[in-house]
This record gives C-alpha cells, sequence and structure tokens, in this order.
C-alpha cells in the first residue's frame, strides 16, 4: 500500500481553515492601530491566534519543523515556538475569567485545581528559575527594530505569576505572532 501524501484530503481542509484564520489575525495583530484597540477586543483576537496556532501544531510536520529548529536555531526557539505558546493557549483556555492580557494570571493551586501534572503544571515546573530569553524582531514596512524578553518565573509556587510578566502585550504578542506565521509558512507551497 502506497504511503499517503501529506496533506491528504481532511488535512487539506482543516489546514486551509486554520492557516487562513491565523494570517487574517497576524495581519490585524502586525498593525499598529491594532493596540490601539479596546484592551477586551485585543484579547480576544489574541486568544483566536493563539488557539489556532496550538491546533496547527498537532500537525505533524509542523512537529518536525519545531524539531528541526530545536537543532538548528538559537538556544530555546523550538521551546518557546511550541511550548511556551501551548502554555499560554492553555492558560486563557483553561482559565477564562479574563478581559485583558494585563489581568491573566495562574497560581500553583489554580492550575492544580483538579489535578495535579497536566501541561500548565509541568511547563512552570520545568522553566520555573529559568534565564530570560532576549529577542529582537525587524518589521520591513516601518523601519523599527523591536527588542523583548521572555521572563520565566523565579518560582512557581502560590504567588501569582502574571502573563504580562511573561511577555509584554504589544511587544510579545508581535515577537509570538511572527515567530509563529515563520513556523507555519514552512508547510505553504505558494
Amino acid at each position: 500500500m502506497p504511503e499517503e501524501l501529506r496533506p491528504n484530503k481532511s488535512e487539506k481542509e482543516f489546514l486551509n481553515l486554520a492557516y487562513n484564520r491565523f494570517y487574517d489575525i497576524f495581519e490585524e495583530v502586525m498593525n499598529d492601530s491594532f493596540f490601539d484597540k479596546d484592551a477586551k477586543i485585543r484579547f480576544h483576537r489574541i486568544k483566536e491566534g493563539f488557539s489556532v496556532y496550538a491546533e496547527l501544531l498537532n500537525y505533524e510536520p509542523i512537529k518536525w519543523v519545531i524539531e528541526h529548529i530545536k537543532n538548528s536555531r538559537p538556544p530555546m526557539e523550538s521551546e518557546i515556538g511550541s511550548k511556551l505558546f501551548k502554555f499560554i493557549r492553555n492558560i486563557i483556555a483553561h482559565f477564562p475569567f479574563y478581559d485583558t492580557w494585563d489581568e491573566v494570571y495562574i497560581t500553583k493551586s489554580l492550575i492544580n485545581w483538579q489535578r495535579p501534572g497536566q501541561f500548565i503544571d509541568k511547563f512552570l515546573t520545568e522553566y520555573q528559575g529559568k534565564f530570560e530569553v532576549k529577542y529582537r524582531f525587524w518589521e520591513a514596512d516601518k523601519k523599527r527594530m523591536t527588542y523583548l524578553s521572555i521572563k520565566f518565573p523565579q518560582e512557581y509556587d502560590n504567588s501569582k505569576i502574571f502573563l504580562k510578566d511573561f511577555l509584554s502585550e504589544k511587544e510579545g504578542i508581535k515577537f509570538s505572532f511572527i515567530l509563529m506565521k515563520q513556523i507555519i509558512d514552512t508547510q505553504v507551497e505558494k
């Protein structure tokens, strides 16, 4: 039996919908006027972008890209492009109590309210105390270089851990969407 070509028919259907949605949100987020909108509207769109990307991470060829990044790109880039973005998506999906990026926080007891050892708990256990990761990105259309830091909590306990402390909203979200787009663009033929 010959090996099935990728993407198959059902994957194409899913990928077309997911890519179109992600690219629409990407264009919106990368426009500077996006950050002039109400914080609640921004947060809703950011949640959608992370959700679509997290679903795309399940596509086997994208998993291969993440593995390639692990071996060929700067330290932590594959972890940020997979685990960190999935962590953010899981927080905003499983704790839908917040209206804006700056409000979102978690604690160890909140994360483990039902049972410990799930993805968010494992992520914070693994990455607590890790060094700060610094990045920069170039926006060619604006001729602007932006610098940012991704900061992991020093301790994972019952202190409030805010998403804004991991990643700032404007610079952090733009960086996140750029990296997500670079990863998923590897699967686009034309």
